[in-house]
């Protein structure tokens, strides 16, 4: 029997090496104090307050940086805003703390989860008020694997 961890695989996404910068504008839109109806006119006075650099908002570490697509089904983080389909920027240059969301895989699954350390033992928890998702605990025999800690996650809105 052999002691080595099996880890599964599963779909990732490095990021390129030529990886380009994108910029974006951020608006500033004036605000009238008392309003509580209606909408902003097309027309409203705005003006270019600032320039965020997206990729750099994104990825601080190049190489350990992965894009790891969620699963269409995968309803256990979305109280973290880590909704089906999202997918999500990992860093695995990002130290591992307690309350980090991680990707991990869990005895050959692969699972994203808020990692906590409690009395020396670690566990990994969901974040979904509406569903009862056991927290999982590491005792002798349970295999874990950290890949990396998730920054950020993109989701689709429309």
């Amino acid at each position: 029997m052999s002691n080595a961890l099996e880890i599964p695989t599963f779909t990732l996404f490095r990021l390129p090496e030529n990886l380009s910068e994108v910029s974006l504008p951020i608006y500033g839109f004036k605000l009238i104090a008392g309003a509580t109806t209606g909408f902003a006119s097309p027309a409203q006075d705005y003006e270019t307050v600032d320039e965020l650099n997206l990729t750099a908002h994104l990825v601080q570490n190049k190489p350990a940086t992965f894009l790891f697509p969620v699963g269409k089904d995968y309803d256990s983080m979305i109280d973290d805003g880590i909704l089906p389909g999202s997918l999500l920027i990992v860093d695995r240059s990002l130290k591992v703390r307690h309350g980090s969301i991680v990707v991990a895989a869990v005895d050959g699954e692969w699972l994203v989860k808020r990692l906590y350390k409690r009395n020396g033992e670690v566990q990994l928890h969901s974040s979904n008020r509406d569903k009862n998702y056991p927290p999982i605990e590491f005792k002798e025999g349970r295999e874990l694997y950290i890949f990396g800690v998730v920054k950020d996650a993109i989701n689709k809105l429309a």
